[in-house]
């Protein structure tokens, strides 16, 4: 699929459906879900409204600000599909019981949606991999996740320093997942990266 097509499908009709709390709300439907986590401020809000170059997701300064499973429908391509902005994990300003809910119900979905064909995992370039991360990648290893690595913030990186971080990156992942990683760097600010995370998104669609 063309680039021209794909941006005709991201830059189309979104639609809000559901902010879900609990597993029991779960939808039932046959519609592929994708979604997006990653640390609290890693910049998933800002990388899904660039996706479909509208404000859907809620953007902040403060770590935590999304608490349930928000799911988007995306009208474009055949009967549509759904992306999914998951909370964040690591710091949130809130408290212990309703952290430790939110993060159940991520772990909870990714472990046992049907209808989930792939994780993509935020990474923020200058952060690189903290202990977090570490742990979501050997959950969606042990329970045979489908996930690919988006760098974040890719533009407060010079380029001798995008080129060293992203090969420390790929060793280190190399260990943990056993393969090359397939790696996408992106900047929402700098739309640098959009263009290849869609026409991923598109060929994940293509081959279902």
């Amino acid at each position: 699929m063309s680039k021209i097509e794909a941006k005709e499908i991201f830059n189309g009709k979104v639609e809000f459906l559901y902010s879900i709390n609990n597993p029991e709300q779960f939808p039932s439907y046959h519609f592929p879900e994708i979604a997006f986590i990653g640390a609290s401020n890693v910049g998933k809000s800002s990388l899904i409204n660039s996706l479909v170059q509208k404000k859907i997701a809620i953007t902040s300064n403060t770590p935590g600000r999304t608490k349930q499973l928000n799911f988007f429908k995306l009208f474009g391509y055949k009967d549509g599909f759904i992306m999914v902005d998951m909370p964040g994990y690591g710091f949130a300003r809130d408290s212990k019981k309703n952290i430790a809910h939110w993060q159940n119900l991520s772990l909870n979905y990714l472990a046992n949606r049907k209808n989930l064909k792939k994780v993509f995992l935020l990474i923020e370039a200058q952060k690189q991999l903290k202990d977090h991360d570490r742990d979501i990648i050997k959950f969606f290893n042990i329970y045979s996740v489908d996930y690919q690595i988006i760098l974040t913030k890719i533009d407060k990186l010079n380029r001798a320093d995008q080129i060293q971080i992203l090969e420390k990156i790929e060793k280190e992942l190399s260990m943990l997942i056993h393969k090359k990683p397939k790696i996408i760097a992106t900047s929402a600010s700098g739309k640098y990266g959009i263009d290849d995370l869609q026409n991923e998104i598109i060929k994940l669609l293509l081959n279902l």
